[in-house]
């Protein structure tokens, strides 16, 4: 006999194992498949250990400018071995928590590689080749996405890197290539290029950053750059030729010319793939565009019990937002099966923040201002900058701003958009206020903490109505 359960999570992602134990929460027999590591890529190789590197090259950072605030901090080095293993300590440990988290809640976890077999049944093949059946009321598709690779620069793990190859390196780069100016690739290049590293970017389009604001796109280009970074954007690399030394990367430039360059590694930061094939879908006729399964904003497939999360759905390609539907599909399920204390709410995309830990950090939501012109709205939009702000000048971060964006008719907050220190962590205040669908009359007779980076906020709300005190 099959085990049987309410609800089987295929992969324990951030989005994978939250929706495990919302479901366990709400009194459903479950079970979760994981063929590798509990906690997913973001946990193990993806969102938390880059942060705990940044978070090393940041200390590095400062203590390079310990002057700067009147200290003395002479002889500086880094152990490369040092910091990836305290990186490597941090995801262990989460792993260990997620793995408390499971038994916590009773949880059953089945280490294998899942696949769908047949309408509420999935296959699961141990490390030993052994496969058994489980089957569930409801089965959740949470595999995820792995690095798309460009199939002349194949990954190699040694001069051609994918994200984990670069967040485990056995030597430090002396002169890095970074294909693609996404969070991925942008992160590894803050990274490095503060170790000390030659960085080198390059973006095909126009911009780096490219789904953030214009505004900030360009500060952060001219921040990079005078950390010492290159940055190539209209460019793209035409071939990648790696030697036992080094490799050779022959690089399109604005003007259509070709030149070849000399780098010891490359980053391929291009991209993802959805982890969709061989897992079932075509045997269910469950729809997939491009690999991404097709879901509604509750997490439905077009297949009746099969449900899907995360990075192998539509973007955007974010751990929270997996997270978020992760707990609304398990409120679905659970309301489908007779819970009336449930009520899921559907996914609203245009309130996922979005965070970059470069350094300076970026975090944004909602509409840029070109966009919301585009889609016909007029526009209030105010930008507030950090050197205005005294809490930054007296952490030495005078670098970055705060831009909102409103409707001008009804004072709808329709995006902000932040680049600086600890941005990451103020973005949520505008998330809330997207949330409760707040309006700047709101937001001006909010009371912000003095002193604090986050005034910074109410500052840029004020100036999009030419109230700003500071400037």
């Amino acid at each position: 006999m099959a085990d049987t359960y309410d609800v089987i999570v295929l992969g324990s992602g951030p989005g994978g194992y939250v929706a495990a134990i919302r479901a366990a929460q709400l009194g459903l027999k479950t079970a979760i498949v994981e063929r590798e590591l509990l906690g997913g890529i973001c946990l193990n190789w993806g969102c938390i250990p880059t942060k705990a590197l940044l978070r090393s090259a940041e200390v590095f950072h400062q203590m390079q400018h310990a002057k700067n605030y009147g200290l003395a901090a002479d002889n500086i080095t880094a152990d490369l071995a040092a910091i990836v293993k305290r990186s490597r300590g941090v995801a262990a440990q989460l792993n260990a928590g997620v793995t408390h988290l499971m038994k916590k809640n009773k949880i059953t976890v089945h280490m294998g590689t899942g696949k769908l077999v047949a309408k509420g049944k999935l296959a699961v093949t141990d490390k030993d080749g052994k496969t058994a059946e489980v089957s569930a009321k409801h089965i959740i598709v949470a595999t995820g996405a792995r690095a798309r690779e460009l199939p002349f620069a194949k990954a190699d793990g040694k001069r051609i890197w994918t994200y984990r190859h670069a967040m485990t390196p056995s030597e430090m780069p002396t002169k890095l290539l970074v294909m693609g100016s996404g969070a991925i690739g942008i992160e590894f290049a803050s990274f490095y290029n503060d170790m000390g590293v030659d960085v080198t970017v390059v973006e095909m389009l126009d911009r780096i950053v490219p789904v953030e604001d214009k505004d900030v796109s360009a500060f952060l280009e001219k921040a990079l750059t005078k950390q010492g970074m290159k940055i190539l954007t209209g460019a793209g690399v035409e071939a990648i030729t790696a030697t036992d030394t080094g490799v050779k990367a022959k690089i399109k430039g604005k003007d259509g010319k070709v030149a070849e360059h000399d780098f010891s590694h490359v980053i391929s930061a291009v991209g993802i793939v959805p982890n969709t094939e061989e897992i079932g879908l075509e045997a269910l006729g469950i729809k997939a565009d491009r690999g991404f399964i097709q879901i509604d904003d509750y997490g439905r497939t077009n297949a009746a019990g099969i449900w899907a999360i995360g990075d192998c759905t539509p973007g955007p390609w974010l751990a929270h937002k997996a997270s978020h539907e992760g707990v609304t599909a398990a409120e679905s399920i659970a309301k489908e099966l007779g819970n009336k204390d449930v009520h899921p709410h559907g996914l609203d995309r245009n309130n996922i923040p979005g965070c970059t830990y470069c350094h300076p950090q970026i975090a944004s939501v909602g509409m840029t201002e070109e966009k919301a012109k585009e889609a016909g709205y007029t526009v209030k939009a105010g930008t507030f900058p950090f050197i205005g702000n005294g809490k930054a000048i007296a952490l030495g971060e005078p670098e970055g701003f705060v831009k909102t964006v409103f409707d001008a008719k009804t004072g709808e907050l329709l995006g902000a958009h932040m680049i600086g220190a600890e941005v990451t962590e103020m973005i949520q205040g505008y998330v809330v206020g997207k949330t409760l669908e707040t309006t700047e009359a709101e937001l001006m007779q909010t009371v912000f903490p003095h002193p604090t980076i986050s005034e910074a906020m109410h500052e840029s709300v004020l100036a999009a109505y030419g109230r700003a005190i500071h400037i």
